[in-house]
């Protein structure tokens, strides 16, 4: 469990402008562990694609530093390069060329020597060893979508790029996309991806991070995310309409609706039962009587929301 707590990745004070004064990013600080699954959220022009161009060595940074396992990504450009796999939204290489060579061809970019065995096992991992002679045009979208991965892992990068992954597939590939990156992750590969699905995030992330107007405003265990910013509500039906909210109970900020006949209690999820078994004690006391119940748990889509809107 020691390697997960290492920093693969360092981010330090890294700010880009851009030649017509927008400022992109503004002293942005991030560090990624070693083998885990890091989602990168935020609106459209947040920042985003700029902090992983930087990293990937495509844009150059104004500001700051970006350490990747111990190598300056501007000082030791080729050795950080060769420890990072880009796996962008298109596909865009010769149509006509064959799985095998276009990913052969990736690694051979890098400065790799030939590794068949290695290719082998890439595209057996992706499910593409029975395309292996196939030429790109032939394939469908979610196997142009697992060769783009393919070409990414075939320099056999320790950190991994995923920028939009399900962009535009179904449902179903989605899921299988969703395990292949977990797989991934179990073979020691360090996974950060960018995604306008909430869900997705929700679904594989070990920690998240958000960005908005060019800062990262936010860093955290997805699970401690959730629990610290995540609210619940509990929805009382009434078999009698109340006219208002029993004096007594104005300490729990109860929330009238359907006509009287609903009465919602919103709570924080770190105390939640605490205050749940204090207000049914509350409501007998105060003869407020209920026929059902049930509660209802914010989102990370919600979380996020209430983020962004918040550092507006």
């Amino acid at each position: 469990m020691l390697t997960l707590m290492q920093d693969i990745l360092t981010v330090s004070n890294l700010s880009k402008t851009y030649a017509s004064g927008f400022v992109a990013l503004k002293g942005i600080n991030l560090a990624i562990r070693r083998g885990e699954i890091f989602a990168l959220l935020g609106p459209n022009g947040a920042g985003k694609t700029t902090l992983i161009s930087i990293i990937c060595g495509i844009v150059n940074p104004s500001a700051g530093t970006v350490l990747v396992n111990g190598f300056d990504i501007v000082r030791d450009y080729r050795a950080s390069r060769s420890m990072i796999g880009l796996v962008p939204q298109e596909l865009t290489t010769d149509a006509f060329e064959t799985v095998w060579a276009t990913v052969s061809y990736s690694r051979g970019l890098f400065g790799k020597a030939p590794n068949p065995a290695h290719i082998e096992k890439v595209l057996k991992t992706l499910s593409l060893w029975d395309k292996k002679n196939s030429k790109i045009f032939t394939l469908s979208g979610g196997m142009k979508r697992r060769l783009l991965i393919a070409k990414a892992l075939s320099h056999e990068p320790q950190i991994l790029f995923l920028d939009e992954p399900t962009a535009g597939v179904d449902v179903e590939l989605r899921r299988d996309m969703w395990q292949l990156v977990r797989e991934l992750r179990d073979t020691g590969v360090t996974v950060i991806l960018t995604t306008h699905y909430i869900d997705e995030a929700e679904e594989m992330a070990d920690r998240i991070g958000v960005v908005n107007k060019g800062e990262l405003i936010l860093v955290e265990e997805k699970h401690e995310l959730m629990r610290k910013l995540g609210k619940k509500q509990l929805t009382l039906q009434l078999p009698q309409p109340l006219q208002q909210v029993p004096a007594e109970l104005a300490g729990y900020c109860l929330q009238l609706s359907s006509g009287g006949s609903e009465l919602t209690y919103t709570y924080d999820t770190r105390n939640g039962q605490m205050g749940i078994f204090a207000l049914l004690k509350d409501l007998g006391d105060a003869g407020v009587a209920f026929k059902d119940l049930h509660t209802e748990q914010s989102s990370l889509e919600d979380i996020f929301v209430s983020l962004v809107r918040g550092k507006r």
